[in-house]
């Protein structure tokens, strides 16, 4: 069985938050900041073929999960991740609400924003619904933390079906073992790793043959 892992793609952008990326942020991801020009191009690239783009938001409390056990952060006084809630983040030097997607990525009106308040943006969110509306067939997905929420989001992606490519140079985590054992476990027997640009020479190429 031949799969075409481009097909009708879409693009899922996990968890690009303020209180993930930002300096100083409670969650913070330095390495995610390295990967704003990767998404920057492939987003630009997707907009161009009229490839939806798709956002997640982590949002947390105000009830309490089983999340927080191992994220403290995420109950008062620091409410990490909690929709309107305000910080001051010290390398943009003001306020902003700690659960929107950042700025540099900022969603354009009409991209879907799919907030969840566990690890994969399937459970329990209509993202699959989005996707089918959309009729996608593959799903590319970058964002942080790639061992946990980009992991578990591209894992559910593949069981619902979607054939799923991990963008490697567009996700990022705060431990470099995880990263690279999460991109390698999935590449073995859950879908695909590629870089950005592997992924829109792919896409246009793709996207040629058909106009063709």
């Amino acid at each position: 069985m031949k799969v075409d892992r481009f097909a009708h793609p879409a693009l899922v952008v996990v968890d690009m938050q303020n209180d993930f990326v930002r300096v100083g942020a409670p969650l913070e991801v330095p390495d995610a900041r390295a990967t704003i020009p990767a998404h920057l191009a492939l987003i630009a690239a997707c907009r161009e073929m009229d490839i939806p783009v798709i956002y997640t938001k982590f949002v947390a409390g105000p009830k309490p999960t089983l999340i927080w056990q191992w994220s403290p952060v995420l109950a008062p006084p620091t409410c990490c991740c909690w929709s309107g809630f305000r910080r001051h983040y010290p390398d943009v030097d003001r306020e902003l609400d700690c659960a929107a997607i950042i700025d540099e990525l900022a969603p354009e009106p009409g991209d879907p924003i799919v907030e969840k308040f566990g690890y994969g943006a399937f459970h329990h969110t209509n993202l699959d619904h989005l996707l089918k509306a959309r009729h996608v067939e593959s799903v590319l997905v970058t964002g942080t933390v790639s061992q946990i929420c980009v992991d578990e989001t591209a894992r559910e992606s593949f069981k619902h079906g979607y054939p799923t490519t991990i963008v490697a140079d567009a996700v990022s985590s705060y431990a470099p073992d995880l990263h690279a054992a999460t991109l390698k476990n999935f590449a073995h027997k859950f879908g695909w790793v590629s870089t950005t640009a592997e992924v829109i020479d792919e896409l246009r190429r793709t996207q040629a043959d058909r106009q063709g």
